[in-house]
């Protein structure tokens, strides 16, 4: 019996030959931390060792809270800052880098093969260049700095096909809530996920991305997309090291194969307070909203803004609602500056804001009032997660929040496009 992409990166990594439900040792080729760093530079004082021991594959990246909201957010970043002084970590992204999982992509962090962990659940996000990248705790972030090494169960895989003919007005985005709406929040928890199929190997990089990040609202412990020559040809002159390209075998053993068709998919949207409560455009179109939001980790990045542009063009959001725009990161928000995207944006009346998570996790830079709604391209909608528990999220592509904001109410983007 052949082995899975999970078996064998977690083999490879732990010096073992693992099979699914093992618990291995396994030693990571980069751990990512942002600004929750300082917690666990303060779970790692507690052990007491004076140095972390692997400087060289510690990356933190400033982004939720950038820049500081409260003197509190101002000190955690101050103590961040002169700890990787101290500790000698080079690979630190200050607050004018932007979100931690789209600038750890962009340099060269993220590889075919790795085994990355991040203090993070959506760095389930580097999956999308073939690398087993998975969330963890803060706790255990900080006994990888101390011993270069954590303990891991090696998960059974689901096999996602997605096949079809893409419609018109329908995007990676749309195709991750439908799935996610299918088989639920918990239906791949603790599991790998393996996203195959024609419409995934045409997809770009960044739409592989949305894919890999929505894994985590399955309950994936990672998900991935299997390299191919699109991965290859993004990691030119940018891979931080050597890679090798892992791939499942074709006699692996899947726990599930799943195959959807997604040709005559609509634009999808998840309604309040579940990911998985997903239904189609048409069944939510008229719905009134307070403010729409073009970002994040999942959406944020340049053919997301793109496409908005391209709706929003000459036209004007409405005066009942207001659009936040937030980059992905500073290196997409000068490509789409230079495009002119940003320029088209603010003539319709976004407020375009600095790369970061923003509203996102309900911290600051725009969250909702109690008896608000929101549409958004972010990736979770429960209670009080952009603000007052008492507001509402709705989840979409940058399409439909485009379209959606220029007639102050859910709509359908396909009769824009």
């Amino acid at each position: 019996m052949g082995r899975t992409f999970s078996e064998k990166i977690l083999s490879e990594k732990s010096g073992t030959s693992a099979r699914t439900g093992d618990i291995v040792m396994a030693k990571p080729d980069f751990v990512m931390s942002h600004d929750n760093s300082y917690a666990i530079a303060g779970h790692f004082k507690k052990i007491g060792l004076p140095r972390v021991k692997i400087p060289e594959k510690i990356v933190i990246i400033l982004d939720h809270v950038v820049p500081a909201s409260t003197v509190e957010y101002a000190e955690n970043h101050k103590f961040i800052r002169e700890f990787v002084r101290e500790q000698g970590i080079e690979s630190f992204n200050d607050i004018n880098r932007g979100i931690c999982h789209q600038v750890f992509v962009e340099e060269g962090f993220a590889l075919p093969g790795a085994l990355l962990l991040g203090s993070d659940s959506h760095t389930t996000t580097y999956g999308a260049l073939g690398a087993f990248s998975s969330g963890i705790g803060r706790t255990e972030m900080a006994s990888i700095w101390a011993t270069g090494e954590l303990w891991m169960k090696v998960p059974p895989t689901i096999k996602i096909i997605i096949e079809g003919k893409l419609p018109e007005g329908v995007y990676a985005k749309d195709i991750a809530l439908h799935i996610i709406g299918d088989i639920g929040a918990d239906g791949a928890t603790y599991k790998a996920v393996e996203f195959t199929g024609s419409v995934v190997e045409g997809f770009t990089i960044a739409s592989r991305m949305v894919l890999s990040n929505m894994a985590a609202e399955m309950g994936a412990k990672v998900g991935y997309v299997q390299a191919d020559e699109k991965t290859l040809e993004y990691l030119k002159g940018r891979a931080k090291k050597e890679f090798n390209v892992v791939k499942s075998d074709l006699d692996a053993e899947y726990e599930r194969v799943i195959e959807f068709d997604i040709s005559n998919l609509v634009p999808q949207v998840a309604a309040p307070h579940t990911v998985d409560n997903v239904k189609p455009i048409t069944e939510l179109e008229g719905i009134k909203f307070n403010q729409g939001l073009i970002g994040t980790c999942t959406n944020g990045r340049v053919e997301d803004l793109e496409v908005a542009a391209k709706i929003l063009r000459g036209k004007k959001v409405h005066s009942d609602v207001r659009l936040l725009v937030f980059p992905a990161s500073w290196k997409i928000y000068i490509e789409a500056l230079k495009k002119g995207i940003i320029e088209t944006l603010a003539e319709a009346g976004a407020v375009i804001m600095n790369a970061g998570c923003g509203p996102c996790l309900g911290a600051h830079e725009g969250v909702i009032a109690s008896g608000e709604r929101a549409i958004s391209t972010s990736n979770r909608n429960f209670k009080g997660r952009m603000g007052s528990r008492e507001a509402e999220i709705y989840l979409a592509s940058p399409a439909t929040v485009a379209a959606s904001v220029l007639e102050g109410k859910l709509t359908d983007p396909r009769k824009y496009l």
